[in-house]
């Protein structure tokens, strides 16, 4: 069994980490000191130009198909970049990207959504979640009615990603009622905000936020239907179904990071005398933090590695996401731990992290919502233990 990363990949990742090294980190301290000020930590024309230079660089659309200019890269390639990011606490990410789902848009609805979202021309959301319905997404409550030629939308979403700089959403409404939004009665529409539809700022513990997102009464055209009426539900969970290694993928990132500074910071502070890595209890919490980052990398690149080989990865991608989000919240609460009073403080960037990876066990499917799927899995005899090796 070969556990080696190939030529091309670690040719690939090392590229991605030599370019957040040179292009990415040297922001990190003018970002804090924005943050500090209560500034944006990076404005959009900054992250253009980034992943400008990104493109130049060879980065562009990840997950993109060549025809659209992509890299169509394997997962774990994927998996292995998203890790370089996580890197740096500099909010940025490669362009070139859309979501997943816009890719099942007709070819009118391409040229008008996908194609500028790739070209970094328009900025979309997903919205799905609502105030009664966050991890139950089939109770879902927002409306489509049928009136003429046209949907019209009435309702609202919460705690939507990008949704206050968003032109354009994805949003999952209740066409079917009595069908119920997980057999066949939600369906997907591609909304402008020109339309009528409105974002409300939510303030969070983390740096940035979501929004709600409020439709009274918005007139959709019948050809902004992304998909087939009554498919909505199942796109959705094809959107969320992505981000179940990407975003673990990022957390090794943070906890590679974070982990590194604790241990430089271990063997420079002294206290009685001594540097404070001398003592036991730094010294554990360091192992445990090893233990469990290595754990959690092997777990997402299995994932990962589930999509590339054409296999059903949800099973694996719950466990990566699952172990992968309480591992960085783990490790950077020990890290704080280990800085004392300057993890505390604004000056470095754990504190950052300790408020950013808290939502890392909440958002594209809770921990519970995890432990439900992976129990369930065994349960009723969809995999078995051992998984592919079994």
């Amino acid at each position: 069994m070969d556990f080696a990363l190939s030529d091309t990949e670690r040719a690939i990742r090392d590229t991605a980490r030599d370019f957040i090294a040179r292009e990415v980190m040297p922001l990190e301290q003018e970002l804090l000191r924005r943050e500090r000020a209560h500034r944006p930590g990076l404005e959009p024309d900054e992250l253009r130009e980034l992943q400008r230079k990104a493109r130049a660089f060879g980065f562009w659309g990840l997950a993109t198909p060549e025809e659209y200019g992509g890299m169509d890269l394997p997962a774990v390639t994927q998996s292995l970049i998203w890790t370089e990011i996580g890197r740096s606490f500099v909010p940025f990410r490669f362009g070139g990207e859309a979501d997943n789902i816009l890719f099942r848009a007709n070819d009118e609805q391409k040229q008008e959504f996908l194609v500028p979202t790739i070209e970094g021309e328009r900025r979309s959301c997903f919205a799905i979640t609502e105030p009664g319905a966050g991890s139950d997404a089939a109770n879902i409550k927002l409306s489509a009615r049928r009136d003429g030629g046209d949907w019209v939308l009435t309702g609202e979403k919460t705690f939507i990603t990008g949704g206050n700089e968003a032109d354009f959403a994805i949003v999952i409404a209740v066409t079917d009622r009595e069908k119920g939004a997980r057999n066949g009665g939600a369906t997907a529409f591609l909304v402008d905000r020109s339309m009528g539809w409105r974002s409300e700022f939510i303030q969070t513990m983390g740096e940035g936020g979501p929004a709600a997102l409020v439709f009274d009464e918005v007139r959709v055209p019948e050809r902004n239907v992304l998909g087939e009426p009554g498919q909505g539900f199942a796109l959705a969970m094809e959107w969320i179904g992505k981000g179940r290694y990407t975003i673990p993928s990022h957390a090794v990132g943070i906890a590679e990071r974070a982990l590194r500074m604790a241990i430089e910071y271990a063997t420079t502070r002294q206290t009685f005398g001594r540097p404070i890595g001398d003592n036991q209890a730094i010294q554990w919490m360091i192992a445990d933090s090893e233990t469990e980052l290595e754990a959690a990398r092997w777990l997402i690149l299995r994932a990962a590695w589930t999509v590339d080989q054409g296999m059903d990865p949800r099973h694996a991608s719950s466990m990566a996401k699952l172990y992968g989000a309480g591992m960085v919240n783990r490790v950077v609460d020990r890290v704080l731990q280990i800085h004392g009073g300057m993890g505390y403080t604004r000056e470095l960037p754990v504190e950052r992290w300790y408020r950013q990876v808290r939502l890392y066990r909440i958002f594209e499917g809770t921990d519970e919502m995890q432990r439900l799927i992976i129990a369930r899995d065994l349960l009723r005899g969809y995999t078995r233990l051992g998984g592919h090796l079994a």
